[in-house]
């Protein structure tokens, strides 16, 4: 019963050995389970990871048929999308203004025998128009489809 008691610096010493030991066990465990998970996987290393595409455009675990191979040309392999040609359609039609507000300066023309409607804006008028004219137009594509441009009277 005549121990000396601890004093503040021992005790100081005492935290720093659990804290120290606490950190080596930490670091056991975590080697530990290190070789734990080398030991369990599997493996098989890269071919395990490797998925094939077959013919139909399939993934597969099998590597293709080396006796169904193509040989495709250099020339013919598209990347991206491939350019688009001029897609104005100059030939004249023949419609009737089916609606035209001069105050908005906007209508729409319905062309004979298709019956379809196209957007018509007044500076895409030759002439002045008014509904129900008989009109020759030309097709331009717009932001929202084919409009009608070089409108006059027919």
């Amino acid at each position: 019963m005549n121990e000396p008691p601890i004093t503040l610096a021992a005790s100081g010493t005492f935290n720093k050995r659990e804290k120290e030991k606490k950190r080596q066990q930490k670091q056991e465990e975590k080697e530990r389970r290190k070789e734990e998970r080398r030991a369990n996987s599997g493996g098989g290393g890269l071919d395990s990871m490797l998925a094939y595409v077959d013919e139909n455009g399939q993934i597969t675990s099998t590597p293709p048929d080396p006796t169904k191979r193509k040989e495709i040309a250099l020339e013919d392999i598209e990347i991206g999308v491939p350019r688009r040609t001029h897609e104005e359609i100059s030939n004249d039609r023949i419609g009737r203004i089916d609606f035209f507000d001069t105050s908005k300066g906007f209508g729409f023309i319905k062309e004979e025998g298709t019956q379809e409607r196209y957007f018509v804006h007044i500076s895409g008028l030759l002439e002045e128009v008014q509904a129900n004219d008989k009109v020759s137009f030309e097709t331009e594509r717009g932001p929202r489809g084919m409009n009608a441009v070089r409108v006059r009277k027919a």
